[in-house]
C-alpha cells in the first residue's frame, strides 16, 4: 500500500509540470510570478518577550507599530533601505488564542494591478479542480488554505509597512548570528495529495515529492515551502510548524550555548548537522540555515 501510495504520489509531481503552463497560457496571473516567501508572523501572548528571544538570537534592527492599542513588532532580516524592501518576522499579539505561527507571505510581481484577476482566477481553478469553494480574503492579502493555514499576498519586492517605526526595546546587533533572509516554511497538511494540487494552482508544480513530504522552490530567492503529511497519533494536526532563516555562517558549538541562555532549546537535526534547529521559548521551531 506505501508503494502504491508513494508511485501515485511521485506520479503527481511529474505530471504537475505541463498543468501550470496550460493555466499560465489561458492566464498568465496564475500560477504566480514570485519571488518566494518574504515574510512570516508568530503570535504570543507576550510580544516583548518574544521578541527579545529573536533579537538575543539574530543580530539585526528592530522596528514596531502601533496596533490594536499595543505595538507589534519587525524584527528584520537584513538592513532596511530607502525603498523599506526588507522580508522580517513580525510579532504580534494572540489575543488569548495561544502560541503559534500565524501566517507566511509569498510576494507578487504585478499585485496591484492584479490582485482581483488573481483571486477570480482562484475562485474558478480551487472549485473546478475538486478542492471545493475558495472562501475569499480575510484581509490585507490573507486568506487560508483548505487546513486553515494563512497565507498572504503582497507587492514584490515586499516592503516594511510605512507606519513601522525604529524602536529600542533591546540594542540592536547584539544578537547572536546574522540573518539575510528567510529560508523555508514548513507545513503540516491533513492530506498531502490534496495539498499538492491546491498549492500547484498557486505555486506550479513541485521541485521534489517523497511518500509523506514534498516542497515547492522559488529560485529568485532560494526559499521553499514544505508540505508534510499530518500523523495525528504524534500530534500533528494541521499549521505552520516551524520556519527557517538564512544566516551568515556561524559557531554552532558556541549558538548552542546561547541559545540556553535566551531560554530556548536546541534540537536535534542529524540529517542537517550544519543547521541550528530551536525551539523558542513560545513552542515555536526556527532552523538557521548557514548561507
Amino acid at each position: 500500500m506505501n508503494i502504491d501510495r508513494r508511485s501515485m504520489l511521485l506520479g503527481m509531481a511529474a505530471m504537475a509540470a505541463p498543468l501550470p503552463q496550460f493555466a499560465q497560457a489561458q492566464n498568465s496571473v496564475l500560477p504566480l510570478k514570485t519571488p518566494g516567501i518574504d515574510h512570516l508572523d508568530v503570535m504570543v501572548p507576550d510580544v516583548e518577550a518574544t521578541t527579545k528571544f529573536y533579537m538575543g538570537l539574530l543580530k539585526t534592527e528592530l522596528h514596531a507599530q502601533p496596533y490594536r492599542g499595543a505595538l507589534r513588532y519587525f524584527v528584520l532580516l537584513r538592513p532596511l533601505n530607502d525603498k523599506r524592501e526588507v522580508g522580517y518576522l513580525a510579532v504580534g499579539d494572540s489575543s488569548g488564542r495561544g502560541r503559534y505561527i500565524g501566517h507566511f507571505c509569498t510576494s507578487v510581481y504585478n499585485w496591484r494591478e492584479n490582485s482581483e484577476a488573481i483571486f477570480a482566477e482562484m475562485a474558478k481553478e480551487f472549485p473546478a479542480a475538486g478542492y471545493g469553494e475558495f472562501p475569499g480574503t480575510v484581509s490585507f492579502g490573507t486568506f487560508q488554505d483548505p487546513d486553515g493555514i494563512e497565507i498572504q499576498f503582497l507587492p514584490a519586492p515586499d516592503t516594511l509597512v510605512t507606519v513601522a517605526e525604529p524602536n529600542q526595546l533591546v540594542p540592536w546587533h547584539e544578537g547572536l548570528v546574522t540573518p539575510r533572509q528567510l529560508d523555508s516554511v514548513y507545513v503540516i497538511v491533513s492530506n498531502l495529495e490534496k495539498a499538492l494540487g491546491w498549492y500547484s494552482v498557486l505555486y506550479g508544480a513541485p521541485a521534489q515529492v517523497n511518500a509523506d513530504s514534498a516542497y515547492f522552490e522559488f529560485p529568485e530567492s532560494q526559499t521553499r515551502l514544505h508540505l508534510q503529511q499530518s500523523r495525528y497519533e504524534y500530534g500533528l494536526r494541521p499549521r505552520i510548524a516551524e520556519f527557517g532563516i538564512k544566516v551568515d555562517p556561524f559557531d554552532k558549538a558556541a549558538a548552542e550555548k546561547v541559545v540556553a541562555t535566551l531560554g530556548g532549546t536546541v534540537l536535534p537535526l542529524p540529517e542537517q548537522p550544519d543547521v541550528l534547529r530551536v525551539r523558542d521559548p513560545d513552542g515555536n521551531i526556527v532552523r538557521l540555515v548557514p548561507a
